[in-house]
């Protein structure tokens, strides 16, 4: 039986001084393992000397394929490069800093072949920002049904999963998340968590706490609320609009049977009917637009279906 081939895809920014370790440590994983295995490293627009040094790495290892961006457009955009430049069937994600270890990428794949389409590391060891990925992953856990520990770890996942998914700015954090709400089947294992030995880390800072929070209420907007959006806009619209009107009763009844008129009652009665009508407006509007978009994603799917199929008949033809 010919053993399908699995893509190590692996981002990196100013990763210089790991790609050499890390390397090995793969090559080794590999030759161990016995599984078909190929690495794409995306450079994502590093400024010390990272792709030069995956250049010179990629001269020792045959399988290594290396893709450059000029400048850097983020994780998120680095994955998506090294899944377009990948026809492997299983892709696996893992980061460039030495913090996993290569050697849990068999135990992700032994435990996608008991039929699962995403297998996530859950991290275990003493790490900078352990409470606030707790926080985070205790959210994510709520708000999005999740079924493991850990969302932001190394994971093994299918490729039909990445190209049923849309992919945002910064949200390959939510990849397990937005692949749970297609259906997909999330399963996890327990990985290594090593300290960084070189380099400084993409995330720290404070900003990247707020950037993550809203991160994480956009795409629950996007997988919940957006999905029947009038409903959302409509009843929150509608909740205003009755309690304008009970409120002008209110004032009509204070006017004219207790003579006593109190204008702020007026301009609350306006206030709240018009945001009812601007949230029936923008829930109209969401609907035209979430219909526009899932005709499209039909649109998208039809074309990649003929496109496997007439693949198919073309392998046909030559096997004739």
């Amino acid at each position: 039986m010919v053993q399908e081939k699995i893509t190590i895809i692996v981002p990196a920014y100013n990763e210089s001084d790991n790609l050499a370790p890390l390397m090995e440590e793969i090559n080794d994983m590999i030759n161990e393992d016995g599984r078909v295995y190929e690495v794409v490293l995306i450079d994502d627009g590093s400024s010390d000397g990272t792709y030069e040094e995956a250049k010179r790495l990629k001269e020792k290892y045959p399988y290594l394929r290396v893709y450059h961006h000029r400048i850097n457009l983020g994780k998120t955009e680095a994955i998506l490069t090294g899944f377009r430049h990948s026809d492997a069937p299983v892709i696996v994600i893992m980061d460039a800093d030495l913090q996993f270890d290569a050697y849990d990428i068999p135990k992700l794949l032994d435990e996608m072949e008991k039929g699962y389409d995403i297998v996530t590391g859950w991290k275990q060891g003493e790490y900078q920002k352990k409470f606030v990925s707790s926080i985070y992953n205790y959210l994510s856990r709520h708000l999005f049904h999740l079924p493991i520990h850990d969302q932001n770890a190394i994971k093994a996942l299918r490729s039909k999963v990445l190209e049923q998914i849309n992919l945002r700015k910064d949200w390959h954090r939510y990849i397990v998340a937005l692949a749970i709400n297609k259906g997909f089947k999330v399963s996890e294992v327990k990985v290594k968590l090593r300290k960084r030995k070189f380099g400084r880390s993409k995330y720290a800072g404070k900003g990247r706490v707020v950037i993550g929070v809203m991160d994480l209420l956009s795409v629950k907007m996007q997988i919940s609320l957006l999905k029947k959006p009038f409903l959302f806009f409509g009843t929150l619209g509608g909740v205003l609009i009755i309690l304008g009107v009970l409120v002008g009763i209110y004032g009509l009844i204070q006017r004219f049977v207790y003579q006593h008129g109190y204008r702020p009652i007026l301009y609350l009665v306006i206030l709240l009917i018009v945001s009812g009508l601007v949230l029936f407006t923008v829930g109209f509007i969401t609907e035209a637009i979430t219909a526009l978009s899932e005709r499209i994603k039909r649109l998208e799917r039809e074309v990649i279906q003929r496109g496997s199929s007439s693949g198919s008949e073309e392998d046909k033809k030559q096997d004739k």
